[in-house]
């Protein structure tokens, strides 16, 4: 049986406008390997640097825009 490939998953930050040089992602779970974070928020280039570190694939969760950020669907 092969193993599972970990997983990174991240979402881009709400609050973040453009042409800011702020990091844009947020780092929301990791799959599969077991890694410490530190930062709250990180660019791109850095999720790509430490999925291709830890052998781990990338996964972008889609934000709804249209809904309330209030709104929580179960």
């Amino acid at each position: 049986m092969a193993a599972k490939k970990a997983k990174i998953f991240y979402r881009e930050r709400t609050k973040v406008g453009s042409g800011k040089k702020a990091p844009k992602f947020k780092l929301v779970a990791i799959a599969g390997i077991e890694m410490k974070v530190y930062a709250k928020h990180v660019r791109k280039q850095e999720l790509e640097q430490m999925a291709k570190a830890v052998g781990a694939e990338l996964v972008f969760l889609q934000v709804d825009k249209k809904k309330s950020q209030d709104e929580v669907e179960v």
